[in-house]
């Protein structure tokens, strides 16, 4: 679903069917604001996605896949040169999913499923066999796996409320801005109390979380774009590299180190 703003180059590289297949995007390509009338999946086997609705902002990195249910209105992002994997599903199958929009682990099983059902290789084959036989076979494993899979939200809830808008705007700017919470209060002539109330009553996180959150998401664009360790974790808002590593482990499940060199994700195959 790619717009005006995307090369005629990242267009020729698309490979689309009506069951799905695989877009190669170039860092920074959006697309509109559209809905489906059937749920997909969405997978980067390569770079990052970020995956935009009225409910805020999943960031999608190679270990993780993105359901979006049909009707959704929702719009992607590429941070860094991305392999963009999509795939429909039936209604029957959707029944396993959530009704709302998430982002499950994936698992080795579901990475291979993903990747041969989106691939190349059965572009041919769809019309004639993709639902029924060995493909459709490959899906509901796909879907069984995802069905008892872990929600993994790297999400950023977005906020309504004024107050919260301008402190939002601020960090998405300076994410490595570690002003506390009190002091960013007395700029916009909130209280810290107020705004941590609004944090858990609105967005259901501290802003302590909530900062955490917007900070692995830039440090997963600027891992994708090529930058070191230290740098991002410096960009980032961490003094100390070891406490952003740490930290990046524990919620994306590998080191910043290995995410950069492609060694936390599969290889893809078209």
């Amino acid at each position: 679903m790619p717009d005006s703003r995307q090369t005629l180059e990242s267009v020729a590289k698309a490979l689309l069917w009506p069951s799905g297949g695989m877009h190669l995007w170039p860092s920074g390509a959006t697309s509109t604001l559209h809905s489906h009338p059937r749920g997909h999946l969405v997978y980067a086997a390569r770079g990052v996605l970020a995956v935009h609705t009225e409910r805020g902002t999943s960031i999608v990195p190679s270990n993780r896949v993105a359901w979006t249910p049909a009707g959704f209105a929702h719009r992607h992002r590429a941070h860094g040169q991305t392999d963009m994997r999509i795939l429909f599903l039936p209604t029957p199958l959707t029944r396993l999913l959530p009704e709302q929009p998430v982002v499950f682990t994936v698992s080795d099983l579901a990475r291979a499923a993903l990747l041969t059902l989106t691939g190349s290789r059965v572009h041919d084959a769809v019309a004639s066999s993709f639902d029924r036989g060995p493909l459709a076979r490959v899906r509901r494993v796909l879907v069984d796996e995802l069905h008892q899979a872990h929600e993994q939200p790297l999400n950023l809830p977005e906020p309504r409320d004024d107050r919260l808008q301008a402190i939002a705007r601020m960090l998405y700017e300076q994410p490595s801005d570690n002003t506390p919470l009190t002091e960013l209060g007395l700029s916009i002539g909130a209280s810290a109390r107020t705004l941590s109330r609004l944090f858990h009553d609105e967005l259901g996180m501290t802003f302590h979380q909530w900062r955490t959150q917007l900070r692995i998401y830039h440090a997963l664009v600027l891992l994708a774009d090529g930058h070191d360790t230290t740098y991002v974790a410096q960009a980032c808002g961490w003094a100390n590299p070891s406490h952003f590593i740490t930290t990046f482990t524990n919620i994306i499940g590998t080191t910043p180190g290995r995410y950069r060199n492609g060694r936390g994700r599969a290889d893809a195959t078209p």
